[in-house]
């Protein structure tokens, strides 16, 4: 029998955000955890971007995100804050170069208008509705905030809130140490 060496992959996160009348919050949770060890409480997964009028969050490896965080931003730049265009022109590198290819991670990005999910393979998906989550916790916090979104009148931020307590309460790889940010 082959030795195996116990895989260390790195697991964490919740990205919601959410978007209300003209309120739009991005959330992201704190957790990293390597194997089965909690290794930091107090990542923050969240930022503003681009004059600060871009919110982004990440899920997946730390160190990739931070990558493509700079490649991202130095893409709105290019194309003079325009969202959608950074979006796309992101994912066509990513997808494209032989280094970048390799990456692990998820971005969700927003501004006053628009919220995308980009992803490695190519993927730049502008949600139907106002919500969008990425990470472990993601399908948690989504499912929260719909049902918030839909049944009560509370704001975006009130719904992020809710809907990411719901998730730590839910996910093993998120906690309730959240980072909000509100354009």
């Amino acid at each position: 029998m082959r030795n195996r060496k116990p895989e260390w992959r790195i697991r964490s996160t919740t990205v919601l955000c959410v978007r209300r009348g003209d309120q739009v919050v991005m959330a992201g949770d704190g957790q990293v955890t390597m194997g089965e060890a909690v290794i930091k409480h107090g990542a923050q997964k969240v930022r503003r971007i681009y004059q600060e009028k871009v919110l982004a969050g990440f899920a997946g490896s730390t160190a990739d995100a931070f990558s493509l965080f700079a490649r991202f931003e130095a893409k709105l730049e290019q194309y003079h804050g325009n969202l959608g265009r950074a979006c796309v022109e992101l994912a066509k590198d990513w997808r494209t170069d032989k280094a970048l290819r390799h990456l692990e991670a998820l971005l969700l990005v927003c501004n006053k208008a628009q919220t995308f999910l980009i992803s490695g393979a190519g993927d730049v998906i502008e949600p139907d509705e106002g919500m969008a989550a990425i990470g472990s916790g993601g399908p948690y916090a989504l499912a929260a905030g719909r049902a918030l979104y839909d049944h009560t009148s509370l704001s975006a931020r009130q719904i992020a809130e809710e809907a990411m307590k719901i998730a730590a309460k839910t996910c093993i790889f998120t906690n309730a140490n959240i980072t909000y940010e509100e354009l």
